[in-house]
């Protein structure tokens, strides 16, 4: 006979956690829209790419604050806080891999 077993609980996921994802995936995506578009560009980056990069930097940073802010509220469930900060680096990774790039390639 298969047991079943069923968890009833009232934990909801943190909304700066879910935002904090949110802003994650966005920054990736637009990171990889702008190394992907500047590649078909043959290395030549228009203005708006810089900007968008700028705003990428600054949008990581607060993303990276809204999971360390959902990480602290109780009685909540905290994956998406988790996920969202590790997003928000690895966006700011790809920034500080682009800038490399441009210093010393």
């Amino acid at each position: 006979m298969l047991s079943r077993k069923y968890i009833y609980t009232d934990k909801q996921h943190t909304g700066k956690g879910i935002m904090s994802s949110a802003l994650g995936v966005i920054n990736l995506v637009s990171i990889t829209y702008v190394v992907y578009n500047t590649y078909a560009r043959g290395g030549s980056a228009p203005l708006r790419f810089a900007s968008a990069c700028v705003l990428v930097l600054v949008f990581a940073f607060i993303g990276i604050i809204l999971g360390l802010i959902g990480r602290q509220e109780s009685e909540r469930f905290h994956i998406f806080a988790y996920i969202g900060m590790i997003l928000n680096i690895l966006a700011i990774m790809g920034i500080s891999a682009i800038l490399y790039a441009g210093a010393y390639m």
